[in-house]
């Protein structure tokens, strides 16, 4: 119960919906006790629970958008454009931390928030996303120093 506020802060951070987070969060609860005999013992908990929101929520995201992509497909019979957003709608967009955030990469993003905001050890978040201890500890570097560039871009921007 204690890690259910972290949860849910996770699940915000990925999916930017407060109602799209409490689903994600249920779904990750349902999944985990489905799966509790694979729990090992000595595991952090907290760490084996993102894993599963974590992986739920790209599980999600790829069926979402494959069904999308679908659907177009079937109502304009011709693939989807994407159009680049206009330069002063994205310096609107910079405006606070949250906003930084997401001008990082999806990977480096998600090495910040696991480390910084939940306060997951580098190898307690590098179990998370699968990947070595040296590899989140790299992905983290790098989204600081991203994240203070981008900082330093937008206040040169604000000045101008």
């Amino acid at each position: 119960m204690r890690v259910l506020p972290d949860l849910r802060g996770f699940a915000r951070f990925l999916t930017r919906d407060p109602a799209s987070a409490d689903d994600l969060v249920q779904d990750t609860i349902v999944r985990a006790l489905a799966a509790q005999s694979q729990f090992e013992e000595g595991t952090v908990l907290k760490a084996w629970l993102f894993t599963i929101q974590r992986n739920a929520f790209y599980e999600q995201k790829r069926r979402h958008s494959r069904e999308q992509e679908i659907l177009l497909d079937i109502e304009l019979d011709i693939p989807p454009s994407i159009e680049a957003p206009s330069q002063q709608s994205a310096r609107d967009a910079v405006q606070d931390l949250g906003a930084l955030l997401w001008q990082l990469p999806e990977l480096l993003r998600e090495a910040l928030i696991l480390v910084g905001a939940q306060e997951l050890s580098y190898e307690d978040a590098a179990v998370v996303c699968d990947v070595p201890a040296g590899t989140m500890k790299a992905r983290v570097s790098r989204a600081r120093s991203q994240l203070a560039m981008l900082a330093g871009h937008q206040a040169s921007m604000e000045k101008a």
